[in-house]
């Protein structure tokens, strides 16, 4: 018998999720910038191409990543759970966009999701965000080290930037960018990110910096602040 089950959704309490975290361990973040969301010309390189290596192509210092392996049965068997959850979200509950993700670690499901964009009004609850946020509170944690997230479809860069953020240490994705770049615009988003500042959409501008610092002095010297 697997541990996913037909129609399994994350309001639903299943025996399939896992109730013990693994040993947590909070490490440095200091190497993101070359890793992460914003790695340059070279982030998201293109649909379909490997991310998330560092400028060494290693995996950044402290980082507990999935192990490398070929996919398995079970790796289909997750995805297409997650494309199930794609198919439920976008055509038949029309909560948003067709995406769905599975999130597992050791054979266990952690969380389920699909894309509730429309339905809670909230532009970042996309099926990954959704489901990271489920397996941390269920499990207690923001570390999701050595689990493997599936995804419907190629992630958006945040999606790609909050998987990283919880240290998720593996994407599968089925659906790529170009199978759906008439709806949306993540290659856009991605390459636009890619510019240089005055260049983005957004045109991110600097002001107050040295209001700014202050804070980060103060937050520096509390022995118990946060550290992710």
């Amino acid at each position: 018998m697997n541990n996913l089950g037909e129609g399994f959704s994350s309001e639903q309490s299943a025996s399939a999720l896992a109730s013990n975290p693994s040993d947590i361990r909070v490490v440095s973040r200091r190497n993101f910038l070359l890793t992460g969301l914003v790695a340059g010309a070279g982030f998201y390189v293109g649909a379909g191409e490997a991310i998330a290596k560092s400028a060494s192509g290693s995996t950044p210092a402290g980082r507990l990543s999935a192990p490398a392996q070929g996919v398995t049965d079970q790796d289909r068997e997750y995805m297409r759970l997650a494309i199930r959850h794609m198919r439920q979200a976008g055509v038949v509950d029309k909560t948003g966009g067709p995406f769905g993700a599975v999130i597992a670690r050791a054979g266990k499901v952690l969380a389920v999701a699909g894309n509730s964009v429309a339905r809670d009004h909230d532009p970042s609850a996309h099926a990954e965000v959704n489901a990271i946020r489920e397996a941390c509170r269920r499990l207690g944690t923001i570390d999701l080290s050595g689990s493997v997230l599936y995804s419907s479809c190629e992630c958006c860069p945040m999606c790609y930037a909050t998987a990283y953020w919880a240290r998720i240490g593996k994407i599968y994705y089925a659906a790529a960018w170009t199978d759906f770049d008439d709806l949306f615009d993540d290659a856009n988003i991605s390459q636009d990110m890619a510019k240089p500042y005055p260049e983005r959409a957004l045109a991110p501008q600097q002001i107050l910096q040295g209001e700014a610092q202050p804070v980060w002095q103060e937050f520096r010297k509390i022995p118990d602040g946060a550290r992710y």
